[in-house]
């Protein structure tokens, strides 16, 4: 398990002040926390900060917008991004989903203040206020069309909004609990959600009904993601034909991370369970890396790889922090993770 190095402040904030200090901290499983701190000393000729490192840790390469600092001690280094830009009067609490459109013009964005928003991405300009859900939004996405969003509440009702008028166009009911997650299969005909109840169902946007049932696991699912399944992958067959509003189902395998520590693939169309594997906590999220790769997040801080065709033990166990995996996002050749620390 690797060291985990730390700033444990608002660098680009302490440091923009004369004599300004962050505090480091790097932690490695199973032995003492090292602490240390940087400290601004000045500008340097062409404007880049002049830093200097307590003892234990070495600052490297700083430019306008980074900050490389090591941990010998631990072997273990880290480069500290500022933020390209930050937009701070969109929500007045936290924020609990995001997502850009396809065109990069608009975010969509939910918070603990109980709003869901969309606003320029450039700017951070806000444009439409979404109301209408009762109590917590909990998810929200973009259409691959970039013009409507896709929403899921405690209220345990899907809504599909414009996000040219705000106005909101469908309302899917049928979720006993609380909605988790979504996802949207191919163009958007048909989408998907997971609740608090345990299942995931399968929804015909025109029609605005469900079109059945995906999947009841008897504990909350917390995330679902769906994609192509690899050629060689048995996805099941159907027990009686589609129905012809299923657009996009056949050859795709649906992940659900479960509450009760376990991480489900399933035929989409066939409704058939692929592989059942157990990990050490909650799943709280998965993500496809390929058609035969995929990864998932749980409660505990470990991110597990897995081949879908052989599910039996995990191609790798990735543990940073003890902090939660809230969400896994693929990212060239890797992905980016977020946690709850």
């Amino acid at each position: 398990m690797a060291a985990t190095l730390r700033i444990q402040s608002d660098w680009n904030r302490a440091l923009s002040r004369d004599e300004g200090e962050a505090w480091l901290s790097c932690r490695s499983p199973g032995k003492p926390t090292l602490y240390g701190s940087v400290t601004r000393r000045g500008l340097s000729s062409d404007g880049v900060l002049d830093i200097a490192a307590s003892e234990g840790f070495v600052v490297g390469e700083v430019t306008k917008k980074s900050i490389l600092i090591s941990c010998p001690h631990e072997n273990v280094s880290t480069k500290f991004l500022a933020p390209y830009t930050s937009f701070c009067r969109i929500h007045q609490k936290s924020i609990t989903c995001l997502d850009i459109s396809s065109g990069g013009g608009l975010g969509v964005s939910t918070s603990t203040d109980g709003t869901m928003k969309i606003w320029q991405a450039a700017n951070g300009e806000i444009r439409r206020l979404l109301e209408g859900h009762v109590y917590d939004v909990n998810c929200c996405r973009f259409f691959p069309s970039g013009l409507v969003v896709l929403s899921g509440g405690m209220d345990a009702q899907l809504k599909i909004w414009s996000a040219e008028d705000a106005s909101c166009v469908v309302t899917f009911k049928g979720h006993k609990g609380g909605i988790l997650d979504t996802a949207i299969v191919d163009r958007g005909r048909n989408v998907l959600s997971c609740s608090r109840d345990g299942t995931a169902r399968l929804w015909d946007c025109g029609k605005s009904a469900c079109l059945g049932v995906i999947a009841d696991c008897g504990s909350p699912v917390n995330g679902i993601t769906v994609g192509t399944a690899d050629n060689s992958l048995n996805l099941g067959t159907p027990e009686k034909p589609p129905s012809e509003r299923e657009v996009g189902t056949e050859g795709k395998i649906l992940l659900l991370a479960r509450e009760d520590k376990k991480l489900q693939g399933v035929g989409l169309q066939s409704r058939q369970p692929v592989f059942l594997f157990v990990g050490s906590d909650a799943f709280n999220c998965c993500t496809f890396l390929s058609s035969t790769y995929i990864l998932a997040g749980t409660q505990d801080g470990n991110i597990y790889q897995l081949d879908v065709r052989n599910t039996s033990a995990p191609i790798q166990v990735i543990h940073r922090s003890g902090a939660p995996v809230l969400s896994l996002l693929p990212y060239r050749d890797g992905f980016i993770a977020s946690q709850g620390n």
